[in-house]
């Protein structure tokens, strides 16, 4: 009987095991081609039989990217962008998010509603509303432009989680600012933010990456080389009558070093006891 179970769980453990495998190969494999076929030139790109490792490792089309002025305006504006959209997107989710957790107001389920039905909303029936609205309001082809119609999509989420986040934290921590003569606004900038940094790190990065890689709304909204974004910018390489394949490979490797980067940064604040960390504050 013993070594029934002792083989069930060991056959359990190798179909874990081998599923583990399986899907890190299939997410990992492509990853692995696109920066294979970075370091390639274009044309080994067709070679038949296909090779995963290149025999003539090569940098040129890095250099191709980082020294051509048109591709880094298009790192630029991506930077720009995105940095904005996080960073108004938090300041607005957390006011938001203060108001929903810790007030009543008129209306409070309607809105709420709205804005978890906007989630529902697939982007593509909006190209053409917003672009109508973004032209009339003289904002087609610049930052603000962009910012806002990205805030559109990243908002509704940020502020969801962070009214769930703030629902976690004791109302006592407010109580006991306003016992010291304090107000809500002093409650949410002194104790309830920086309690909240773990919680506004994860739904930034989130946003970041929202932004960072969309692609519709930055080829609807601008017209410009000054203006565009790198989704574009990997979408421009695809000439009429030929692919620059190992320069989009290099440009998609660069352009996804900025959200690893922050990924890595700021995993441990994903992680731990939050709410344990907020009672002991």
């Amino acid at each position: 009987m013993a070594t029934t179970i002792k083989t069930r769980r060991t056959l359990a453990k190798a179909g874990v095991i081998t599923g583990l495998v399986i899907g890190g190969l299939f997410a990992g494999l492509p990853v692995l081609w696109l920066l294979s076929t970075s370091f390639k030139s274009n044309g080994e790109v067709f070679q038949n039989p296909p090779k995963l490792v290149t025999n003539s490792f090569s940098f040129d089309a890095y250099a191709e990217i980082l020294g051509n002025g048109t591709q880094l305006r298009y790192f630029l504006n991506s930077y720009i962008v995105a940095f904005a959209v996080t960073i108004l997107t938090l300041l607005v989710a957390v006011l938001a998010g203060f108001a929903f957790s810790r007030f009543t107001f008129p209306f409070q389920k309607s809105i709420n509603a709205v804005i978890v039905g906007v989630q529902a909303v697939p982007p593509i029936t909006l190209v053409i509303p917003y672009f109508g609205l973004v032209v009339g309001l003289g904002l087609y082809n610049t930052y603000p432009g962009l910012i806002l119609t990205h805030m559109v999509f990243t908002l509704p989420y940020a502020i969801i989680m962070i009214t769930a986040y703030l629902n976690t934290l004791p109302r006592e921590l407010d109580e006991s600012v306003k016992v010291d003569g304090g107000t809500s606004w002093t409650a949410l900038w002194r104790i309830l933010v920086p309690i909240s940094v773990p919680g506004l790190i994860a739904v930034g990065v989130y946003t970041f990456m929202i932004s960072w890689n969309e692609y519709l709304f930055a080829l609807t909204l601008t017209r410009t080389d000054d203006m565009r974004t790198v989704p574009i910018g990997i979408q421009l390489l695809m000439g009429q009558h030929s692919y620059e394949w190992n320069q989009m490979m290099a440009m998609s490797i660069l352009g996804s070093i900025p959200v690893l980067l922050l990924f890595l940064l700021f995993q441990r604040r994903f992680i731990g006891g939050l709410t344990a960390g907020a009672v002991k504050a």
